[in-house]
């Protein structure tokens, strides 16, 4: 009995270098599923904000982060002037943007709501 203790002994003192590498390779998987699954996305979400941003024209409705919804009258160089009544206009900063809708596009119709209106 004492004999087969002591030879898993010797088995796991010569199996410390397997044992680093595989931790290692481990870390390496690990992170590559982090960057594939979180890191990788929110970088391709923040270059779509930045470019939507940066697109945005005298005429686009837009929705802000706060829900206010309203179409642009004038963009500054940090700040875009938003109509939204007839005598309101409200200055928000580009980043409280949360979406723009240019001024050609229409949003699609909900099929079940076409069916209701007919």
């Amino acid at each position: 009995m004492n004999n087969v203790f002591s030879k898993l002994g010797l088995l796991q003192a010569g199996n410390a270098t397997g044992s680093m590498v595989s931790t290692i390779i481990m870390f390496g998987a690990v992170f590559a599923i982090f960057y594939f699954l979180i890191i990788r996305p929110q970088n391709k979400k923040q270059k779509e904000a930045r470019k939507m941003i940066a697109a945005m024209k005298k005429g686009d409705k837009v929705i802000s982060i706060g829900g206010i919804h309203g179409v642009i009258t004038s963009v500054k160089d940090k700040t875009v002037i938003i109509k939204v009544d007839d005598s309101t206009k409200l200055e928000f900063s580009k980043s409280a943007i949360a979406s723009v809708d240019a001024k050609g596009e229409e949003q699609p119709a909900v099929e079940g709501k076409q069916e209701a209106s007919k």
